[in-house]
């Protein structure tokens, strides 16, 4: 690798520590980058639309792309905080296709969980973040309704899909890796 190989994970607000530590591991073991956590936007506030009453998600990427680490290969922001862009109610994610940032937040994927259900949220929430960060990887949303880059509508649609990337997606992101890495 180059001097560019880490995947920042940072948490925005009062995320528990368990959570971005989890995402860190599993992304750095599934991208095979190393991963950290690290705090880069303290505040997201900027990004508020009181009409809507949630945060978009766009502006947010924005200030993350602009304060990443230099060691940086991609970057998550993580997020309690409801998010939104204009054409949709709400997202669970964002990304900047091909780019350096993403965003998820953890509003819906745990909202409705009891305590039983930690399980369950973790695995939406390691879910998304690899979701969206395989979008900074270039790739785009999938037809097979099992691969992790499917796109998903609901809650049952992202307990439904696997935790893997179908063969296709796999070898997309594969050849995205050679060309960004050399």
């Amino acid at each position: 690798m180059n001097n560019i190989d880490t995947i920042i994970v940072s948490p925005v607000g009062d995320i528990p520590q368990w959570m971005s530590q989890a995402i860190a591991r599993e992304a750095g073991e599934f991208f095979r980058f190393s991963a950290r956590v690290e705090t880069v936007l303290y505040d997201i506030f900027f990004a508020y639309d009181p009409e809507r009453k949630q945060y978009h998600s766009t502006k947010i990427l924005e200030a993350l792309e602009k304060k990443a680490p230099d060691d940086c290969i991609k970057i998550i922001a993580v997020t309690m905080e409801d998010l939104f862009i204009p054409i949709l109610t709400h997202v669970y994610g964002e990304a900047q296709l091909g780019g350096k940032a993403c965003i998820i937040s953890i509003a819906r994927l745990v909202a409705s969980l009891e305590v039983k259900g930690i399980i369950k949220g973790r695995k939406r929430i390691v879910k998304e973040a690899i979701h969206e960060l395989g979008h900074t990887f270039d790739l785009r949303h999938c037809k097979d309704e099992r691969c992790i880059m499917h796109y998903c509508r609901s809650l049952d649609d992202v307990d439904r899909k696997s935790s893997q990337f179908c063969r296709y997606c796999n070898i997309f992101l594969a050849d995205n890796i050679r060309d960004l890495c050399g």
